[in-house]
């Protein structure tokens, strides 16, 4: 696999890891927010529920205050303030809560008015008849209850007897036949209980203002009060609910936790683990995450494995490379130390013609050592090499070629190439050319046909000589370091290694084509970005 593949991403659907910790972090946002919600809406809850009770009530002791004015009043009109309300239907109807915490708490009562008319001797008589039973209800409902007479004056009650609640706004509108409820600030002279208690445990106090009707005819307003229970006893008597609540939501902090721990934590842990085994030995490259979730920890996961694959081919080459250069350099050292053995072994019997011929052995030999050194060294500047931003032109670049290769009987032959800028440095290509043409030459070819194609954002170099071609067994081979088959005329074999290096340095690559006579080599060169073809 070469080095710089990418490893295939999984199907998988993956998730940023930026919106997970967004997800977490909106969570644990949320849970206090979640939990003052809560609180409101169970707040809320009780208000309403002290509405209906109220109204639950206001109803009963309005059926009675009605069948006492049926038993007392036995003139043929009906009692009361006629109403402009329609006719009564025989069906249910009930009287549905109307206060939230939603809406804005109005601010205390207002005290009870002095009246200049005292009320009707028929519903004072009834307030007289039903003051013990408003009495004995408030006792164990602990609620403030009045009743009130067509025109608000307050014919029974603990207080305020005489006086009217006409200016109150929920009783106006009760005057006017429609239940009516308000949630008021509620003000105490005593100092707040050591406990939270029934009556006194909340500042806000509920009001509901209930029309005694009949036949359409106003008879009185049942005017009823509490305060709400306290949401802290409350909680405490269904404290049962609340810790199956708090379990539920340590449920989702244990969730949380895990989530992360599975989206984050746990690959990670995974790469520490094969970067462990392969410090032991245990394992040779890192292998990409099967399941890493996240977005971020697969490009990371396979940013390591591609790593590792890289450092494991890297390490391989090196290793074939020490190899071959070992064995490169042996050859020539050994021959060269057994004609030093002979030559100093018979300095005075060995004949001229022999001396002189181990004698130029050993300069061939010499100079095919110094031919590898300089060539290792090109292959070093090559792999290592850092592409720079130099644009190449192919015609400069080929022209400048021209002569020094005529001059050895090798034509170049280039019509028509295009003067395109090619994202490589003119000492590069002209390197890569060289090393091409030079090969050219060992395999006795005096002419080179080069012609040049586009192919998407590369141009296609070809270079097709007329030489004696490389045979079927040795296509293969062309490429691997130290192949050569003219070690005797002073082949290395790394030119075309070092073209390769080259090439890969600015993103081009070559290949061998196939040719009916001669070598054919393509050259794939990445255009520059300033370059337009039409």
């Amino acid at each position: 696999m070469p080095i710089n593949a990418q490893l295939p991403t999984s199907n998988r659907r993956l998730f940023r890891l930026r919106n997970i910790l967004l997800i977490v972090m909106l969570t644990v946002l949320g849970l206090p927010l979640g939990g003052l919600y809560f609180f409101r809406i169970y707040e809320n809850e009780l208000v309403q529920q002290t509405e209906r009770e109220l109204i639950s009530q206001a109803a009963v002791l309005s059926a009675e205050f009605r069948q006492h004015v049926r038993n007392l009043h036995h003139q043929e009109n009906p009692y009361g303030k006629m109403l402009s309300l329609p006719p009564e239907s025989d069906t249910y109807q009930p009287v549905i809560p109307v206060l939230s915490l939603v809406n804005p708490v109005q601010p205390p009562r207002r005290d009870a008015q002095p009246v200049q008319e005292r009320a009707d001797e028929l519903v004072q008589h009834i307030g007289e008849i039903m003051r013990p039973v408003i009495a004995d209800t408030q006792r164990v409902t602990l609620s403030g209850i009045r009743l009130l007479d067509m025109n608000g004056t307050v014919i029974a009650g603990r207080e305020n007897v005489g006086l009217s609640f006409a200016n109150v706004p929920e009783v106006r509108r009760a005057l006017d036949g429609h239940y009516a409820g308000a949630i008021r600030q509620r003000l105490s002279d005593e100092p707040p209980p050591p406990l939270y208690s029934m009556s006194r445990g909340t500042n806000i106090r509920v009001f509901i203002a209930f029309p005694v009707i009949e036949n359409r005819h106003l008879q009185g307003v049942i005017y009823a009060s509490r305060t709400p229970e306290n949401i802290l006893r409350h909680l405490f008597e269904v404290r049962k609910k609340v810790f199956v609540a708090f379990l539920v939501l340590l449920g989702l902090v244990v969730s949380l936790v895990l989530l992360v721990s599975a989206t984050i934590s746990r690959p990670i842990r995974e790469l520490i683990r094969q970067t462990e085994r392969i410090k032991q030995g245990e394992q040779k490259r890192l292998e990409a995450l099967n399941n890493p979730v996240t977005y971020e920890i697969a490009q990371l996961s396979e940013s390591f494995a591609s790593m590792s694959q890289a450092l494991a081919e890297r390490t391989d080459y090196i290793q074939r490379f020490a190899t071959h250069v070992s064995h490169e350099f042996k050859t020539p050292l050994t021959s060269m130390q057994g004609a030093l053995e002979l030559l100093q072994d018979h300095p005075d019997t060995m004949p001229g013609d022999r001396r002189q011929r181990f004698i130029d052995n050993l300069l061939a030999d010499t100079q095919r050592l110094r031919q590898l050194v300089n060539r290792l060294l090109e292959l070093a500047r090559a792999d290592a090499l850092e592409p720079c931003r130099q644009d190449s032109h192919v015609p400069a670049v080929i022209i400048a070629l021209q002569k020094r290769y005529s001059e050895r009987g090798l034509q170049l032959h280039c019509a028509g190439l295009p003067d395109t800028a090619l994202a490589i440095a003119p000492d590069a290509l002209e390197m890569v050319l060289i090393n091409l043409f030079e090969n050219s030459l060992q395999h006795a070819a005096d002419r080179v046909g080069i012609t040049a194609v586009f192919h998407g954002d590369t141009l296609q170099l070809s270079l097709h000589d007329n030489g004696t071609g490389i045979s079927p067994a040795n296509r293969n081979k062309i490429f691997t370091p130290f192949f050569t088959t003219r070690r005797n005329s002073g082949g290395t074999g790394l030119g075309l290694e070092i073209t390769l290096s080259l090439l890969k340095a600015y993103g081009g690559k070559i290949e061998l084509a196939e040719s009916g006579q001669g070598a054919l080599f393509v050259l794939s060169l990445p255009l520059s970005r300033r370059s337009k073809v039409f």
